[in-house]
């Protein structure tokens, strides 16, 4: 059986083919996606949770490779097993749910596809990422194969044009090693990958009625990829769609950077960021985007260090508003980023809908709250709108040719204020908002039946 995956920063989705027409999988009741992120109650169990998941000679491979790991997985399984804690991991919501419940216990990963083509990283980090992935992969291929009562051993996975990391093919490399491996370990046979505005395209292509040039605006959660893509129906059923490829460009912008730069200028002025020192200098702004750093390892490590700590409570004394300062020290001391960036997730999503929107902080301070309306969230990402404008331009330059129709999938696509903007940017031009999460799914699918039929 083959399937098409779309392994997102933000959310995991799979599809078949059934009559020709692709079929997005419901994983869990009627949701058909699954948010990208994982929740253990002790990082050392995962490695541990994966070799149970885990037969034949991909477990015995596994065992000797990840030896280390799995001696402090023991002792952390018998410490959990003394204090009556249950060792499974937990993904999507109810590991979103369990980390809010209590942000300090437990061990919590959002988007680690974001991570996967970091420079600098050692082999044992490698090791421990393919084996986060390779969790999630086999939760989702559990579920997809009890949707469709049968054994998924194909896949065309999506991938961006460029993976987030600074040494360019050789991140990619990194990236495309660790997914291969993770997908292959947990019992896909074969895997091909596809890009993902490509693949996005192919669904679109399918409502065409004649040859049309279409730029591909793909916003996922990690990066934003473009691609000038030549379609046609005549063109379905090709192996081979390389020459209809015009161009593609791609950089590490995108649905993440919108929360991310929401929460910094929606949320963190009521910790204390933009207020004065009693000298009369500006605060210093270093700590409160380190705070929110969520995809960076380096500057989360930093930003939760004692050193760093030590420096922030000097810093709260030196304050005008030492109150708002020490609020800072709140998200520090709770491990709260992944909670100041999901409740402007949160924010923006719901500003699709509506002009403003209100964002409580509780758990930073009673009754703490901060309103934020489409205008915060156009303001705040104004480089990075600006950004994913040059990455249209460029491809149309590669390309050498002018689109008929612009096509945007990705969920940052559903914000009015990223279409508004984006038409702005080629006004004589259509745009055509496609399914903010299927597209890609769908297109992947549609790939692997034609390279696997």
């Amino acid at each position: 059986m083959m399937i098409g995956f779309d392994y997102g920063t933000s959310n995991c989705g799979v599809a078949t083919m059934r009559n020709g027409q692709p079929h997005i999988i419901p994983l869990l009741g009627d949701e058909s996606y699954i948010a990208s992120n994982l929740y253990a109650p002790s990082r050392d169990v995962i490695t541990n949770w994966l070799s149970q998941q885990l037969v034949g000679t991909q477990h015995a491979d596994f065992l000797a490779a990840r030896k280390n790991q799995l001696q402090k997985g023991q002792s952390a399984l018998r410490e959990l097993k003394f204090d009556g804690i249950s060792s499974e991991l937990l993904f999507g919501k109810m590991a979103l749910t369990q980390y809010l419940e209590d942000p300090e216990e437990g061990y919590y990963i959002k988007s680690p596809k974001s991570f996967l083509g970091a420079s600098g990283l050692a082999s044992t980090q490698i090791q421990f990422f393919e084996d986060i992935v390779a969790c999630m992969m086999s939760n989702v291929k559990k579920l997809t194969e009890q949707a469709l009562q049968k054994e998924v051993t194909q896949t065309v996975i999506g991938r961006p044009i460029n993976f987030q990391g600074l040494h360019g093919e050789e991140s990619n490399r990194q990236a495309i090693n660790v997914l291969t491996n993770a997908a292959k370990r947990v019992g896909f046979k074969d895997v091909e990958f596809q890009y993902e505005p490509v693949a996005a395209g192919f669904e679109f292509e399918a409502s065409l009625t004649k040859e049309t040039r279409v730029l591909v605006v793909d916003i996922g959660g990690g990066t934003s990829d473009c691609s000038m893509l030549l379609m046609s129906p005549d063109f379905s059923n090709n192996d081979n769609r390389n020459e209809h490829l015009l161009a593609h460009t791609g950089g590490r912008i995108a649905g993440n950077d919108f929360d991310i730069q929401l929460a910094l200028q929606g949320i963190m002025p009521s910790l204390g960021m933009n207020s004065l020192l009693k000298t009369g200098k500006p605060m210093p702004t270093a700590n409160f985007r380190q705070a929110l750093a969520i995809n960076n390892i380096n500057e989360q490590t930093e930003f939760y260090s004692a050193k760093n700590r030590r420096e922030m409570e000097l810093l709260s004394r030196d304050a005008q508003e030492s109150e708002l300062v020490s609020r800072l020290l709140t998200v520090h001391d709770h491990k709260l980023s992944y909670q100041l960036v999901n409740a402007a997730e949160q924010a923006k999503i719901g500003l699709s809908d509506h002009e403003e929107q209100t964002i409580c902080l509780n758990d930073i301070h009673d009754s703490l709250t901060v309103s934020v309306s489409r205008a915060t969230l156009k303001q705040a990402n104004m480089r990075t709108l600006d950004n994913i404008a040059q990455l249209m331009t460029s491809a149309v330059a590669e390309a050498q040719c002018q689109p008929e129709v612009i096509f945007v999938t990705g969920g940052t696509a559903k914000s009015p204020v990223l279409s508004e903007f984006l038409q702005q940017q080629m006004p004589g031009v259509p745009l055509v908002v496609g399914d903010h999460f299927g597209s890609v799914t769908s297109g992947l699918a549609r790939w692997a039946e034609r390279i696997y039929r």
